[in-house]
Order: C-alpha cells, then sequence, then structure tokens
C-alpha cells in the first residue's frame, strides 16, 4: 500500500503569510522568493502543562474598573536597561531581545538575572545553545551572585513549559528562541513554523501566568530577527542589542515598546567582567576627538528622548578614478550622496573629482535628519580645509534646495550642549528664535541660527 504524501504549505519568511503553494511575491509583505516549503502541524488539543494552568473563563471588564500601578514594574538595577524598557520590566510582558553573534545579549541577560536575583525574584535561565558549564564559566566572569538562579539547559518547549509552570518564577529568559522545538510540529528547529508556534505558546505563559519572559533571537545579515516578521508583531516590546565588534561600545535601542517611547538607547562598554553601564554617553563619545583639525564636527542626535553629542568626520580628497568614491559609515549612504549633491548644486562646491568618506565616531549608527548639518560641515571643512573650533556644536536638517529646517526636542539639544561647555551652537534658525531657555542655563554658550546652508559657509 503506497504511503499517503504528507501534506505541506508555504510560509513566508519576512511576515509568515500562509499559502497551499509556492509564490513569486507574497501577497502580505511584498517580498520576493521568500515563500519556504515546511509540514503542516498536527492540530493538538492545547500545549501540554501549560493550557490548564493558564486558561480561565473570559469575562468583559469595564475599563474604569482596570486599575495600574507602578508595582507593576520591577527594576532591573541595571538603569541604562530600564532606560529602554520604558522604567523597568512589566509584569506578564514578553520581551525579545536581538543582536548580532557574540554582541553581548547573553551576558547583558545574565547580569540582569543576577541583579533580580539579589531582590529576591525567582528567575529560571534555559538555554538551548550552551551547557550547564559553559552557563556556569561566564557566571564566574561576571562576579559573584549572592543568590542562585534555576538554570534549565533544555530545547523541548512541553518540558520547558511544564517546568515553567511547576516552579512558578518571576523571571523566564529563553536563549534562544530558534533552538526551541515542538514534537507536534514536523519542522525543524529555527523553521518559520517552530518559531512561530514556540513563541505563541511562551506569549499564552507570559499573559496568563504574569511571568515575564526574556527571548533571545539571532539576527539575519540585514541585521533583523530571523523568522517571520509575525514575531516581531506577537511580542510587547523589541530590543535591538547593537554595536561593531571591533569596539567596545555597546547600543541597547527600543525599536517595539507598548508600554514606553520606542528609539531609546542605553549605553554600555563591554569589558573583561561584563557589560559596564555608560551613563554620560556625550561625553564618553567625544574622548580622544581631535582638536583644530579640519573635517572635524561635534553634531548633536536625539535618541528617544536622549540627547546625544558625536563626532561626525569627513575626508574630501581628489580621486584618482574616472568615478569617485562615497563612503559612509554610521550613517545613511543615500542620504550622504543627497546632501553632497546639495552643496555641489546649491553653493558651487565641485565635489564631482572628489573622494569623500563620512564617519560617525564611536560606533553609533545615527540616521536623524539633524546630523544633516554636521556632515555638510565637516565637508565644508575638510574640502577648505578649515578647522572649525573644537567648542562648537551644530544641529539641523537640510533640504534639497539649501534650507535648514527646524529639528524637534531644541533646547534639549542645546541644554546638554551647554552642560558638557561648549560655548557656541550653530543651529536652525527657526529653533534659535522660538527657544525659551533661560541665560543662566546656557553658560555663556553663544547661539547662531542659519537659514541655508550658503549663510553656514560664511559662518565658517
Amino acid at each position: 500500500m503506497a504511503k499517503s504524501k504528507k501534506k505541506t504549505v508555504f510560509f513566508c519568511k519576512q511576515c509568515g503569510y500562509e499559502s497551499s503553494k509556492w509564490l513569486g511575491q507574497c501577497p502580505g509583505c511584498h517580498e520576493w522568493d521568500s515563500f519556504v516549503e515546511e509540514p503542516v502541524a498536527k492540530a493538538v488539543p492545547g500545549v501540554s502543562g501549560t493550557v490548564s494552568a493558564t486558561k480561565k473563563d473570559a469575562v468583559p471588564t469595564l475599563l474604569s474598573n482596570v486599575t495600574t500601578d507602578d508595582e507593576n514594574r520591577i527594576s532591573t538595577k541595571i538603569s541604562e536597561m530600564d532606560r529602554v524598557l520604558g522604567g523597568g520590566i512589566v509584569v506578564g510582558s514578553l520581551v525579545l531581545v536581538g543582536g548580532d553573534p557574540g554582541i553581548g545579549k547573553s551576558t547583558l541577560l545574565l547580569q540582569m538575572c543576577r541583579n533580580l536575583s539579589d531582590e529576591g525574584k525567582k528567575v529560571l535561565y534555559v538555554s538551548g545553545e550552551e551547557s550547564l558549564r559553559q552557563i556556569k564559566m561566564r557566571a564566574e566572569r561576571l562576579g559573584t551572585f549572592s543568590r542562585d538562579i534555576s538554570i534549565l539547559c533544555e530545547t523541548d518547549l512541553d518540558i520547558i513549559s511544564n517546568s515553567i509552570t511547576d516552579m512558578m518564577p518571576d523571571v523566564v529568559i529563553i536563549d534562544s528562541i530558534q533552538t526551541m522545538y515542538r514534537e507536534d510540529v514536523g519542522s525543524a528547529p529555527g523553521s518559520v513554523s517552530q518559531v512561530r508556534e514556540a513563541t505563541s505558546i511562551l506569549m499564552r505563559i507570559a499573559k496568563g501566568l504574569h511571568i515575564t519572559v526574556f527571548i533571545v533571537g539571532h539576527v539575519t545579515k540585514e541585521g533583523v530577527v530571523a523568522g517571520p516578521r509575525v514575531l516581531e508583531h506577537m511580542v510587547d516590546t523589541v530590543l535591538y542589542f547593537e554595536g561593531d565588534g571591533g569596539a567596545s561600545f555597546r547600543f541597547l535601542r527600543g525599536v517595539k515598546n507598548r508600554f514606553g517611547s520606542t528609539n531609546e538607547i542605553g549605553v554600555f562598554e563591554m569589558r573583561a567582567d561584563g557589560l559596564r553601564e555608560v551613563l554620560n554617553p556625550s561625553e564618553y563619545m567625544l574622548q580622544g576627538k581631535p582638536e583644530n583639525e579640519a573635517g572635524s564636527v561635534v553634531a548633536c542626535s536625539i535618541e528617544g528622548t536622549r540627547p546625544i553629542l558625536v563626532e561626525v568626520q569627513a575626508l574630501v580628497c581628489r580621486t584618482n578614478f574616472n568615478m569617485p568614491r562615497r563612503t559612509s559609515a554610521g550613517t545613511d549612504y543615500n542620504r550622504v550622496n543627497l546632501l553632497l549633491a546639495v552643496m555641489e548644486k546649491r553653493i558651487g562646491l565641485h565635489l564631482g573629482d572628489c573622494d569623500a568618506y563620512i564617519n560617525v565616531a564611536g560606533g553609533m549608527r545615527i540616521n536623524e535628519p539633524a546630523l544633516d548639518m554636521g556632515i555638510v560641515l565637516a565637508v565644508l571643512s575638510s574640502y577648505k580645509n578649515i578647522a572649525i573650533d573644537s567648542k562648537t556644536i551644530c544641529f539641523g536638517e537640510v533640504g534639497l534646495v539649501g534650507e535648514v529646517r527646524a529639528v524637534n526636542q531644541a533646547e534639549q539639544r542645546v541644554l546638554e550642549a551647554a552642560k558638557l561647555g561648549f560655548d557656541r551652537c550653530i543651529m536652525p534658525k527657526v529653533n534659535c528664535e522660538s527657544l525659551s531657555i533661560d541665560s543662566s542655563q546656557l553658560k555663556g554658550m553663544k547661539l547662531v541660527g542659519v537659514k541655508s546652508i550658503y549663510e553656514l559657509l560664511e559662518e565658517i
């Protein structure tokens, strides 16, 4: 008797769209060549060890009867992480932490577990990639643990869910989601079906048992969490741990947060004994900045609600090739090309026969339009070989006709610059005229408002 053919369906790797046949372009997210074939998961009545514990009678509740208080947040005792989370961990939330391999995700979460256990919280660390011995070695490198945390090296979600319901911890770490699997789902660990099913089970555990769950996710070459995009939609908070592998700085960025502001960043420094917080990133970023050198300018960017001062460097030199080179590190390459074209058209800067290299020092990646003026000023300084005073700071968006447009949170930027001792700030004229800052707060800093890059050229 011939065996019946195993039924399969096709999933989009980007958004999780399901189709009975292969499609060249996904109707959901319009990505090309993103469908993969996977077997159909068997229908099961529920999740073993989870449904009975989390299922409750659904009764509508009046919004006025729902109360919120500060006690629902748990401090991680890591101020930079609390900032990104919106003030601490929300009980019963599901948090996704993504980042490149070796960037420090597991180290950061293990440090958080140590702090939570010191506060008397029950913590369960589930690892599907490391052995108990490897986790112990990393824990010893981080320092002493005054209280024990529970460790489970397992990849079977049924066993993990049973352990969680038996132990009832306050916080659970899943490292990583791509290694988890269920036998009822026929595909391999890390596939679209397994990742989606695993996240669904963990979400029911978090919401039903009021347990905070942190999920570690691998990233693709493009820098996004591997697996279907629906994974990011299911969780409450998405954090990305970024940084150059050759630099000591690490940045924890919140790209989604149902309980706080997005695009907040926390800054850390990687050391031999783990990650150390950088409480004043502006001062740290400007360490080693050269003085009285052409092509170096300090600009101010806003990351979430925090102003951060960074050094923008430019090197403009004559090219030996028919096509000039354009290179950018730390900012958008296309934006740099656009600004170079604006300078060539509006102020007659002949850059068609020059190579241009732009760099944001410190390893940060900034895409905020307020960095435009810093890039323009650095290029002008390098091209004309005129050094910008090291106590000068700038910010502002540059348009296609060369105008300098207003940016948000100008007061915070100016106050941060004054706090660090800058004595001149070049900014959009609109922002300069609308500032409501007391002169004592400026500490003698001179404000210069410009309307166009032509005025900026005259200023230097």
